[in-house]
C-alpha cells in the first residue's frame, strides 16, 4: 500500500489556506464582517509589530465599505460598549457620518459617551481621513445634542483634554445655552465675559480651590474633577503635599488606581498614613467587588507603577488581583493554555505611541490569560510556545503576577502556532479546550497552502482522539488572516478585555456557538 498517498489525502481534508499572514506564511482569510470586528476589537490606529497606523486606517475604511451601514453601527457598538476602545469606534462612527447620518444619530449617544470620544470624533471627522474636512450639518446637531444632554458638571470635568478643546468644539457647532449657568460655563470655556455667580457650583468650588489649594484641602472641598485639572492647579511648593495627601485619601477607587503616580509625583505618600490608607482602599475585597474590577485593569496598574510608590501600595495591588481573579469563571474539563511567548508578542499591546507607548507587552497580557485561568483551573496545562513549546514550571497556588512574570520572561523566538496541538498529539493528550493565546503571525511552520495551515492540520489530528475538543484562539493584534479556518468547533475573539474570560466559559460551556463574535455584533439592537 502506498502510505503516502494515504497520507496526503488525509491532509487534503484539512481545508486549503486561502491567505497570507505578514510573515507570507499560509493562512484563513476572515470574512469582511468578522475581519472589521477584529480589526475594531484590536487596532489602537497606532503602529504594531506587523501593521502601521496608516495600514490599519485604511483595512478599516476598506473593510467598512464592504459591509453594509447597519453592521459597521453594530462594529462601533461593540467596540466601545464590549471592547472599551476607544479610537476604532470613533472612526467607525466618523465613516457613518459620511454614509448614513440617520443610522449615526441612532448610536451616537452609545460610542460618543464621553468627552475623550467626542473630540476624536471631531478630529477624524475634520482632519479629512473618512473623505470631509467639515462636521456637516447633521454630525453638528448631534454634538450640539450630545452638549445639551449633559449637566454642567459632567461637561466641565469633559472639558480636559485639547486636539480640539471643549471650548474648540462649542466654537464649531454654537451651542445655544438654555439657562443662565450654562450660558455662564460656555463663557468661561471660551475666555470670554461671564457672570461668575452664575457658574456651576463644581466651577466656583474649583476655582475656589485654584486660589487657595490648602484651605481647599483642609476644609475638605476639593471639587471631584478630572485629575488633570488637579495636577494643573498653582500649588505652593509649603503645601502641596498636604493637599495631595487629602486628594490621596479620599479619591474613589478606580481613580486611586489609576493615579497612584501622580500621589508619588506630588508627594501624597510622603505624609503619615497615606499609604496604608490608600493600601487598605486597594485590596479591600468589598470595594474590589463593587468597582467590578477585572485582572487586566489591575495587571495594568501594577505594571505601570513607578518606583516610588511605596511598597505597601503595590502589595495592595497584588492583593486586589487575587480578589478580581474570583470574576474569571472556572472553564470546566481539560483545560490547556497556550501564550504565544515568540519574539514579536514583546510588541506593545496597544501600539507604539510617540512618548506615550504603553509598557504591557502583547506577551505580557497572554502570560496574564494563562496565569488566570490557571488559578481559576488548578488542574489546567500552561504550554507556552515560540517556535517549540517552552517548558516552564508554574505553581497554581502562586498570585498571578508571580505566574505572568515567569511566563513573560521566557521565549523570544519564531512563530509556530501548531506547536502546542503537535505536542498534545505527540503525548495523545485527552482535551477538552485549547485556548491559544497570540498575534498569530504563524510562520514556522510554513508548508503547501494546498494543505492548510499547521495549526489546522494539527488540530484536526487532535479533533480525530477528542471528538468534542474545542478551540478559542484570541487574537492579540489587527489582522485580517487567522491560522485555524473558522468553523463550529473554533471560536475566534479579537482582543482583549476582561470580558473575553466570559466569552470563553459560555463556548466551552456549549452556551454560545463558534459564530458569536459576528453573531453577538449582529444582534445587538440599535
Amino acid at each position: 500500500m502506498n502510505t503516502t498517498l494515504f497520507q496526503t489525502l488525509r491532509g487534503l481534508l484539512t481545508p486549503p489556506a486561502d491567505a497570507r499572514n505578514h510573515e507570507a506564511a499560509p493562512a484563513y482569510a476572515l470574512s469582511p464582517r468578522a475581519a472589521l470586528a477584529q480589526l475594531a476589537a484590536t487596532g489602537c490606529l497606532t503602529p504594531t509589530f506587523y501593521a502601521s497606523a496608516e495600514t490599519q486606517l485604511d483595512e478599516v475604511l476598506a473593510l467598512a465599505a464592504q459591509v453594509d451601514a447597519e453592521y459597521v453601527a453594530r462594529v462601533a457598538v461593540a467596540a466601545r460598549e464590549q471592547g472599551y476602545m476607544k479610537d476604532m469606534p470613533a472612526l467607525l462612527a466618523a465613516h457613518l457620518a459620511t454614509r448614513d447620518t440617520a443610522l449615526l444619530e441612532r448610536v451616537f449617544p452609545r460610542v460618543i459617551d464621553s468627552g475623550r470620544m467626542l473630540r476624536t470624533f471631531v478630529q477624524i471627522l475634520r482632519s479629512g481621513a473618512v473623505g470631509r474636512k467639515s462636521l456637516g450639518s447633521a454630525p453638528k446637531r448631534m454634538v450640539r445634542d450630545w452638549l445639551a444632554g449633559r449637566s454642567d458638571a459632567a461637561l466641565f470635568r469633559a472639558s480636559v483634554g485639547t486636539t480640539p478643546s471643549l471650548a474648540d468644539i462649542v466654537k464649531m457647532v454654537h451651542p445655544r445655552p438654555t439657562t443662565d449657568a450654562r450660558r455662564a460655563l460656555y463663557g468661561y470655556l471660551l475666555g470670554r465675559d461671564h457672570v461668575a455667580d452664575d457658574l456651576p457650583e463644581i466651577v466656583r468650588a474649583y476655582e475656589a480651590t485654584k486660589a487657595d489649594p490648602a484651605r481647599a484641602a483642609a476644609d475638605g472641598t476639593i471639587p471631584d474633577v478630572p485629575f488633570q485639572m488637579l495636577a494643573s492647579l498653582p500649588f505652593d511648593p509649603a503645601t502641596e503635599r498636604a493637599v495631595w495627601a487629602e486628594i490621596a485619601r479620599t479619591a474613589p477607587w478606580h481613580a486611586t488606581r489609576m493615579n497612584l503616580n501622580a500621589f508619588a509625583r506630588h508627594g501624597a505618600f510622603a505624609e503619615p498614613g497615606v499609604a496604608e490608607t490608600v493600601a487598605m482602599r486597594l485590596a479591600d475585597p468589598e470595594s474590589v467587588r463593587r468597582a467590578r474590577a477585572f485582572p487586566y485593569q489591575l495587571f495594568m496598574a501594577y505594571s505601570q507603577v513607578s518606583a516610588d510608590v511605596p511598597h505597601v501600595v503595590k502589595e495592595a495591588l497584588q492583593d486586589a488581583m487575587e480578589v478580581a481573579i474570583g470574576n474569571v469563571p472556572s472553564l470546566g474539563g481539560r483545560v490547556v493554555v497556550c501564550p504565544d511567548v515568540s519574539g514579536s508578542m514583546s510588541s506593545p499591546v496597544t501600539g507604539y505611541r510617540r512618548g506615550a507607548t504603553s509598557a504591557v507587552r502583547c506577551i505580557d497580557v497572554a502570560a496574564l490569560v494563562a496565569a488566570s485561568v490557571l488559578r481559576t483551573n488548578p488542574s489546567a496545562r500552561v504550554l507556552p510556545f515560540e517556535t517549540r513549546v517552552v517548558d516552564v514550571a508554574l505553581n497554581g497556588r502562586d498570585s498571578v503576577l508571580t505566574n505572568a512574570a515567569k511566563l513573560a520572561a521566557v521565549g523570544g523566538g519564531g512563530t509556530d502556532c501548531s506547536a502546542p496541538l503537535a505536542r498534545l498529539n505527540a503525548e495523545t493528550a485527552e482535551v477538552d479546550l485549547v485556548f491559544l493565546v497570540s498575534d498569530n503571525e504563524s510562520w514556522v511552520d510554513a508548508g503547501n497552502p494546498r494543505y492548510g495551515t499547521g495549526t489546522m492540520r494539527e488540530w484536526n489530528r487532535l479533533k480525530a482522539r477528542n471528538p468534542g475538543v474545542k478551540l478559542v484562539c484570541l487574537d492579540m493584534q489587527p489582522h485580517r488572516t487567522v491560522q485555524a479556518a473558522p468553523r463550529a468547533d473554533v471560536l475566534h475573539v479579537g482582543g482583549f478585555s476582561d470580558r473575553v474570560f466570559e466569552v470563553v466559559a459560555a463556548f466551552a460551556a456549549g452556551t454560545l456557538g463558534a459564530d458569536h463574535w459576528v453573531g453577538q455584533i449582529e444582534a445587538i439592537s440599535i
